[in-house]
C-alpha cells in the first residue's frame, strides 16, 4: 500500500480538550517533580550542579518522548490497514449480493417453465400404468377365481397348497404395486380376508395338535411348515408381518389348556380328589402323547415336550388358584390337595416319572401353591378337623354321661374292671389326625398335633365338669344315681386308661414338656373324682364319728367295728379299678377314715379321769389301729401306705405314766408328723386330763426347742388338714356327749 492511500485512510484525531487521564497524570508528574527536586537541591551546595540535572533530564525527556512517538506512530498504522481490509470486504460482500439476485431470478424463471411440463409428466406414468396393466391383464382376470379356489383349498384343510396359494396371488399384488405407484387394485382387497382365513385354519389345526397327531398328523405337519415358511418370509416395506409362528404357539398353548381346564366349573365339595385322581392319570399320558406322536410333527426349536409341560403346570396353578379364591374348602379336599400339591405332582407317579425326559421338569418353575397358599389350606384343614374332633367328642361325652343314671352297673372287660371303650377311641381318632398329616408336611402335623393336645385337654376339663354336675345332682336329690360310686370309679378307669396310652400323642419331634398340660388335666381330673368317692364315703362315715370318742367306745369296739363294716362295704367295688390307681384310691380312703378319726379325738368329748382311764384310751387306740390295719390290708392297700400308725403315735403320748416326760413325747410325736401343731398337742393334753399348766407350757416348749424335723419320705400331712379347736380353759372333767 502506498503512502497516499495510508494517508487517505488515516482517520483524524479529535479535537478539543485534552483527556481528563492525561491532564491528572500531568498533574501526579509535576508534583513527583517537584518534590525530587525539593529533596535534591534542598542544601545550598547542590545547586552548583543545577545545570547537569538540567541536561540529564533533558535528554530523558527527549528519549520518552521518542519512544511514545514511535509506539504511538505503530498503532496508528496497524488501524489504518485494518481499516482498509474492512473497506474491501464491503466492496466484496456488495458484488456477491448482487450476482445471487440474479441467480435467484434465473431459478424463478426455470420453475414456471417446469410447471408447464407436469401435464405432460403426467400422461407418462398413465402410459406407464396402463402398458403394465396391460401386460398383467391376462392374469389379473383370473385373481377372483383363484381366491375362489384358494378358498376352497382353506375349507378342505389343504394348508400348504392354499399357501402356495395366497402367495401367488400375493406377488402378482406387489408386482403391480410398482407400476401403480403402491396403489391396490380392488381386485386384490380379499386377500386380506383370504391371509386371515388360512392363518386361522393354521392356529385351529395347532390347537388341536393332541388329537391331529393321533388322527390327521398330515394336517397338523401342514399347519406347522406354513406357519414356519411364513415366519421365514421377507415383507416389503410398509407390508404388515404376519406372525404366524407366535400364532401357532399360543394356539399350541391354548388348546392344551383348553382340553383339561376349559371347563369353568370347579370340583365341588367331596370331588376335588376324584378331579384330582382324573389329573394324575391325564397329565403324563399328554406328556407322553406329545413326546411321541406331537413332537415328531414339529421342529425342534419348538420344544414341544417343554412346552407342554409348561404349560399344563401353568394353567393347572391358575385353575387353582381360582379353586382356592373361592369358597372353604372341607377338610378332606384341603388334605387332598396339600397331599396330591407337595407329593403326588412332582412325584414318580406324574412329572418326576422316569420315563419322561428332561424337558418335562417343572421342579424349577413358580410351584403349584405358594407358601400363602399352603399356610391357607393348613388352617383350613386343622379349623374342620378341630371343629369335627370337637363335636365327636362332644357326643362321645354326652353317650357317657347319659350311662350314669342307668339302673345297671357299668360295663367291665374280661378281668372284671370297669370298662369303656371311650378313651382308647378318644386318643385313637387324635392318633389317626395327627399320623394321617405326616404324609403331608412336618408343618400341619405340629399344627394338627398342637390342635389334638388342646381338644384333649378341653376334653378333660368337660369330663370333670359333667362329673361335678353328676355329684351335685345326685346329693341334691334332683337325679339320683342307682350305681353312683361304681361310676365314678369307672371314671378313675377311663382317666387311667387316658393317662396310660398318652405316650401315642409323644412325637419323636414333640419337645419332652409339651404333654405336661394334659398330663396335669389327668392328674386334676384323678384328684377330682378321687374326692368326689371319699365325700361320698365321708357321707356315710360321719354319723358314725359323732360318737368317738365315749364311754360306750372305750368300752366296746362296736363302734370302729361298725366303721369298718361300713367302710368295707363302700370299698367292695374298688377292685374294679386297675393298678395303680385303686392303691392311691385305697391309700385315700384309708387316710380319710384315720384323719375322721383323728378329728373326733381333737373334739374334746372325753377327758380321762385317771390313769386307768389312759390306759383304756390308750389300750383303744392300739385295737382300732390295728382294725384298720387289716381292713385295708384285706382290700388290698399296700401296708407301706397306711397312716393309721398315727393311732400308735397318740397311744405312746396318751399312755405315758410320768407327765414330766411329755416334752419327749411331744418332740417325738413332730418328728414322726412334722405338721402336729400346738393346738393339736393341747387338744391331746386335754384328752389325758392330768396335765397341769406348767408341764402343758413345757410340753408345748418342746415343739419349738427341739431340732428341725426330717420326715420319712412320701409321708403325707395328717395334723394340717384336722381342725383342732381352740384352746379354752376348763376343768379336767368329761364335757360334751360324754358327760
Amino acid at each position: 500500500m502506498d503512502s497516499a492511500a495510508k494517508d487517505e485512510m488515516q482517520p483524524a484525531l479529535p479535537s478539543g480538550p485534552e483527556w481528563p487521564e492525561q491532564e491528572r497524570a500531568e498533574q501526579l508528574a509535576r508534583g513527583a517533580a517537584l518534590k525530587w527536586a525539593s529533596g535534591i537541591f534542598y542544601r545550598p551546595e547542590q545547586l552548583a550542579r543545577l545545570g547537569q540535572y538540567r541536561s540529564r533530564e533533558v535528554q530523558r525527556t527527549c528519549s520518552l518522548e521518542a519512544r511514545i512517538k514511535s509506539v504511538v506512530q505503530s498503532y496508528l498504522e496497524g488501524v489504518q490497514t485494518g481499516v482498509w481490509q474492512l473497506a474491501q470486504a464491503l466492496e466484496a460482500v456488495q458484488e456477491t449480493r448482487e450476482a445471487l439476485s440474479q441467480a435467484h431470478g434465473l431459478l424463478q424463471g426455470i420453475s414456471k417453465s417446469s410447471q408447464t411440463l407436469q401435464p405432460l409428466r403426467e400422461q407418462v406414468s398413465q402410459h406407464k400404468q396402463l402398458q403394465a396393466l396391460s401386460q398383467l391383464l391376462p392374469r389379473l382376470r383370473a385373481v377372483p377365481a383363484a381366491v375362489a379356489h384358494t378358498q376352497t383349498l382353506i375349507d378342505a384343510q389343504q394348508l400348504l397348497e392354499a399357501y402356495v396359494s395366497l402367495r401367488e396371488l400375493e406377488q402378482l399384488r406387489e408386482e403391480t404395486w410398482a407400476p401403480l405407484g403402491s396403489l391396490e387394485l380392488p381386485v386384490f382387497r380379499e386377500l386380506n380376508l383370504l391371509a386371515e382365513a388360512l392363518g386361522q385354519a393354521v392356529e385351529a389345526a395347532a390347537g388341536a395338535a393332541g388329537q391331529l397327531a393321533r388322527e390327521d398328523p398330515a394336517l397338523l405337519v401342514a399347519a406347522v411348515r406354513v406357519a414356519e415358511v411364513e415366519a421365514g418370509r421377507t415383507t416389503h416395506l410398509g407390508q404388515a408381518h404376519r406372525d404366524w409362528r407366535q400364532r401357532c404357539l399360543r394356539a399350541l398353548q391354548e388348546g392344551l389348556e383348553q382340553v383339561h381346564f376349559g371347563t369353568s366349573l370347579l370340583p365341588g365339595p367331596g370331588a376335588l380328589a376324584e378331579w384330582l385322581e382324573a389329573l394324575r392319570v391325564a397329565l403324563p399320558a399328554e406328556l407322553a402323547t406329545a413326546e411321541a406322536l406331537v413332537a415328531p410333527c414339529c421342529p425342534p426349536h419348538y420344544r414341544v415336550v417343554q412346552l407342554w409341560a409348561h404349560t399344563l403346570h401353568s394353567g393347572l396353578r391358575r385353575r387353582l388358584q381360582q379353586l382356592l379364591a373361592g369358597p372353604e374348602l372341607g377338610a378332606a379336599d384341603a388334605f387332598a390337595l396339600l397331599h396330591w400339591a407337595l407329593h403326588v405332582y412332582l412325584g414318580q407317579e406324574m412329572m418326576g416319572s422316569l420315563e419322561l425326559g428332561p424337558e418335562a421338569d417343572v421342579s424349577q418353575l413358580e410351584p403349584l401353591l405358594t407358601l400363602e397358599n399352603i399356610e391357607q389350606l393348613e388352617a383350613t384343614f386343622v379349623a374342620k378337623v378341630q371343629a369335627s374332633v370337637a363335636q365327636w367328642m362332644r357326643k362321645a361325652l354326652d353317650g357317657e354321661v347319659a350311662e350314669w343314671l342307668r339302673e345297671q352297673e357299668p360295663n367291665t372287660d374280661p378281668s372284671g374292671f370297669y370298662y369303656s371303650p371311650m378313651p382308647a377311641i378318644v386318643l385313637q381318632i387324635l392318633d389317626e389326625n395327627i399320623r394321617v398329616t405326616s404324609l403331608v408336611s412336618e408343618s400341619l402335623q405340629r399344627r394338627v398335633h398342637g390342635m389334638a393336645l388342646s381338644e384333649l385337654g378341653a376334653f378333660l376339663r368337660s369330663f370333670s365338669d359333667a362329673l361335678i354336675r353328676f355329684s351335685r345332682d345326685h346329693v341334691r336329690g334332683e337325679a339320683t344315681a342307682p350305681h353312683y360310686v361304681s361310676y365314678l370309679l369307672a371314671a378313675l378307669n377311663h382317666q387311667s386308661a387316658l393317662s396310660s396310652s398318652l405316650s401315642v400323642l409323644q412325637l419323636d419331634w414333640v419337645a419332652s414338656g409339651a404333654l405336661a398340660p394334659v398330663e396335669a388335666g389327668l392328674d386334676e381330673l384323678q384328684r377330682r373324682i378321687c374326692r368326689l368317692v371319699l365325700e361320698a364315703l365321708l357321707a356315710e362315715l360321719q354319723p358314725l364319728f359323732k360318737a368317738l370318742p365315749s364311754r360306750q367306745w372305750l368300752s366296746s369296739p362296736e363302734l370302729l367295728d361298725r366303721v369298718c363294716e361300713q367302710t368295707e362295704s363302700f370299698c367292695r367295688d374298688f377292685w374294679r379299678v386297675r393298678n395303680p390307681t385303686v392303691q392311691l384310691l385305697l391309700a385315700e380312703a384309708e387316710r380319710a377314715v384315720v384323719l375322721q378319726y383323728l378329728h373326733a379325738l381333737m373334739q374334746g368329748r372325753l377327758v380321762c379321769h385317771g390313769a386307768e382311764e389312759r390306759t383304756q384310751v390308750a389300750e383303744r387306740l392300739r385295737h382300732d389301729a390295728a382294725q384298720l390295719r387289716e381292713l385295708f390290708l384285706s382290700l388290698g392297700l399296700e401296708e407301706s401306705a397306711h397312716c393309721a400308725p398315727v393311732l400308735l403315735a397318740l397311744r405312746e403320748l396318751l399312755n405315758l405314766r410320768d407327765p414330766t416326760m411329755l416334752g419327749l413325747e411331744v418332740a417325738s410325736l413332730r418328728q414322726q408328723f412334722p405338721d402336729v401343731s400346738e393346738d393339736h398337742v393341747s387338744a391331746l393334753l386335754d384328752l389325758r386330763g392330768d396335765v397341769s399348766r406348767e408341764q402343758r407350757l413345757a410340753a408345748l416348749s418342746s415343739l419349738q426347742a427341739g431340732p428341725p424335723p426330717s420326715p420319712p419320705t412320701g409321708r403325707r400331712a395328717l395334723f394340717s388338714l384336722v381342725p383342732a379347736p381352740a384352746p379354752v380353759l376348763s376343768s379336767c372333767l368329761m364335757s360334751g356327749s360324754c358327760a
